[in-house]
């Protein structure tokens, strides 16, 4: 949390000038109840998160969902970070927020994106369905005034990265604010690259939250049209070319 400055009469926080609801992975149909380990593995960039953006009055909350499915049409973990969002707004009151989902938690953030207190979105290795001409493609009008970031390794075993270059391809044909980062070699968990794609999604984070201007990568990618904007290559190093 940011340092308080004391709680006004509605009982919000004055401090609190942006938010961050982080989504954890998730499965395609389960009926089991939400996974720690999920839950732990965003919590590092969380922690980064909340150190970067604590002048801003960056707050960041972990969103546990009832369970760990998406099942079908229910789309539950969407549900609940819509519920989060609500939340939120009760407690902070009309500040931006941005979702940062991983995995399944990508799918929620993109899908919980139309709810008017949410500015962006940033969806790290997004699970995205097959495409099926027989079912309704993956909705993308709810982007719209949204800035959007999409992050995914190119060896990404569990779910396939161009899925969400075709999702991307989608929404920048009528939302112009979308970009999409490609971290070459690595898999669902970004790991082998989690200090660049850190500084990546501090950079959008606080870019988006409190207007401050993106690093030359970021803004380059949202101005380009596709293919570049939506296969921009995340470099080796990028946190430390920013800090230098």
């Amino acid at each position: 949390m940011p340092g308080r400055s004391g709680v006004r009469n509605d009982g919000r926080d004055p401090a609190v000038a942006g938010a961050v609801l982080l989504l954890p992975d998730g499965e395609p149909e389960s009926a089991r109840r939400a996974s720690a380990w999920s839950y732990a593995a965003v919590l590092p960039l969380g922690r980064t998160l909340a150190k970067a953006g604590r002048d801003d009055g960056l707050v960041v909350h972990s969103v546990r969902y009832r369970g760990r499915g998406w099942n079908g049409a229910d789309a539950r973990l969407a549900a609940d970070a819509t519920w989060a969002v609500e939340e939120v707004v009760r407690r902070y009151g009309d500040v931006p927020v941005c979702l940062a989902g991983h995995g399944m938690g990508g799918r929620a953030a993109l899908h919980a994106a139309g709810h008017p207190a949410v500015n962006s979105v940033l969806a790290l290795a997004p699970w995205l369905p097959d495409d099926d001409m027989a079912a309704d493609p993956e909705p993308v009008r709810q982007l719209a005034g949204r800035q959007v970031l999409i992050v995914h390794g190119t060896n990404d075993a569990r779910t396939d990265p161009e899925l969400s270059y075709r999702l991307a391809e989608r929404a920048k044909k009528s939302h112009r604010d979308i970009c999409r980062f490609e971290v070459h070699s690595d898999g669902h968990a970004l790991r082998q690259y989690q200090a660049e794609v850190q500084a990546l999604a501090v950079d959008f984070v606080r870019g988006s939250l409190f207007t401050r201007s993106y690093a030359r990568p970021v803004a380059d990618a949202l101005a380009a049209p596709p293919p570049l904007g939506l296969r921009m290559p995340l470099a080796a190093g990028f946190g430390r070319s920013l800090r230098a």
